[in-house]
């Protein structure tokens, strides 16, 4: 049988997962249905306290354009999958998760943007490859700031690079370069409460210059090293 969802039936179902963000807005940015995990992020107590606002209303000026800058992305009919992203926890603390952004059509129009964020899990620990892939962790944890090759890990595994990329996902939810990514901003974020100039910042965990630091951090962060800095100063 063939069962269509609604947003409406969609929004249900995603607000007994307190794990996932849930959300749809409208071409102007204007957020339509929003699950009860997404209202409680936000802060707020109820759901008609984020229906009909824009990213902008309810986020921190960067954070605000950057995911406004992705909504553009997805109604020009650009799909986002798994995009590896920090967001703010209602205790306020940052929480990784990977995001899906879709077009929302209506009789074959984009009228919009569905998606979903998800926390990242815990690793599973019972798969049989978990073994392997943790010492391949603890190598990039300890040479998040060198270049670290995605064949070297494989051979440190002792798998593929396929296998290696397959089973990373199933244990980590992530790809290896994912998870690199996240060792060198979560980095990133601690030096960038110190003194440290952010040219050197980026230097010391792996990025190969200035701007390809500053490119990487907003998009996972969603705002710029020097903005991170400012919010946090």
């Amino acid at each position: 049988m063939d069962v269509k969802l609604s947003a409406e039936d969609m929004q249900t179902l995603f607000d007994a997962l307190p794990d996932v963000v849930f959300f749809v807005k409208d071409r102007a940015g204007r957020y339509t249905h929003a699950n009860l995990t997404l209202v409680r992020r936000l802060r707020l107590k109820r759901r008609d306290e984020v229906v009909g606002r824009s990213v902008a209303e309810l986020f921190p000026s960067a954070l605000g354009s950057s995911y406004a800058a992705q909504d553009r992305r997805v109604l020009a009919g650009e799909s986002i999958e798994n995009q590896l992203e920090v967001h703010l926890l209602p205790s306020r603390a940052p929480g990784w998760c990977l995001t899906c952004k879709y077009p929302h059509r209506q009789r074959g129009e984009v009228c919009g943007v569905i998606g979903i964020s998800r926390d990242l899990g815990h690793p599973d620990g019972r798969h049989p490859t978990y073994p392997r892939l943790a010492r391949v962790m603890e190598h990039m944890q300890a040479h998040y700031g060198s270049n670290v090759r995605v064949s070297a890990l494989a051979a440190l595994a002792g798998i593929s690079v396929a296998q290696l990329e397959r089973h990373f996902r199933r244990v980590f939810q992530l790809t290896p370069q994912q998870a690199l990514t996240k060792l060198r901003i979560e980095a990133a974020m601690r030096l960038l409460h110190g003194a440290g100039s952010v040219a050197d910042i980026g230097l010391a965990c792996g990025f190969n210059d200035q701007s390809a630091f500053a490119r990487q951090f907003k998009a996972t962060v969603g705002m710029t090293p020097r903005e991170f800095r400012g919010l946090h100063g």
